[in-house]
């Protein structure tokens, strides 16, 4: 893959209009992070602070995957994090498997295909759902590993999104599966590229890396 093929899809992709999705929303959401790691996370759809930046994961639910990332030893700008929904569904709401499936066929596989990611971790029921079949249940499969469709082992656990929703000793279990989970997956990533370095000396501060994007959309929006 070259840096420039990249930049072609993530183009193609912002400029889609492809289902109702965009209608509702300020523009698709690409990627963040490196398309050069041999780690990828797939979540499932843009909320409204990722709709306004652009990019996957960095509201609420992306700052709490950070710091359960950072547990693990991993930074987001080593990683590369995208969606399998590219556009906010209105009020924030779970997108159905159809409209996963409809958006993941249009632009996921193509980018699975120039990233080609050695390790996927599947947050949340509509990316388990994609990857590997649609009567998976988060709560039945996370922490199991399973081989999706494009030959890339994969581990699913809980969207940071769930998370912010428990409490009390929900939460702390919840919050323990996901770091074993993610755990497995970095262990994983160290068997099969043993040379990579996964965490940055310096978090990246995704918000003001992405703050000139955001800029461009609210103007686009405005228009």
């Amino acid at each position: 893959m070259t840096q420039d093929t990249h930049e072609q899809l993530e183009q193609s992709l912002l400029a889609c209009s492809a289902c109702h999705l965009r209608q509702d929303a300020i523009g698709p959401t690409s990627y963040n992070g490196t398309p050069y790691s041999p780690l990828a996370i797939i979540g499932e759809g843009p909320g409204g602070v990722e709709d306004e930046y652009g990019v996957p994961l960095v509201g609420p639910s992306g700052q709490l995957l950070d710091k359960a990332l950072t547990s693990v030893g991993v930074t987001r700008d080593k990683i590369y994090t995208t969606n399998i929904i590219k556009c906010r569904p209105r009020n924030n709401r779970t997108p159905t498997v159809e409209e996963g499936l409809f958006c993941a066929l249009t632009w996921l596989d193509k980018e699975l295909a120039l990233v080609q990611p050695k390790i996927i971790i599947a947050l949340g029921s509509v990316a388990l759902k994609y990857l590997l079949s649609p009567n998976a249940r988060i709560t039945k499969d996370r922490g199991r590993w399973f081989t999706t469709k494009y030959g890339i082992p994969a581990i699913a656990t809980y969207h940071p999104a769930y998370l912010l929703r428990l409490t009390g000793k929900d939460l702390v279990k919840g919050k323990w599966e996901v770091y074993y989970d993610l755990k497995a997956a970095v262990e994983k990533c160290a068997e099969l590229a043993p040379d990579y370095l996964l965490k940055s000396p310096e978090p990246p501060d995704l918000l003001a890396l992405y703050s000139r994007r955001r800029e461009e959309r609210q103007t686009t929006k405005r228009l």
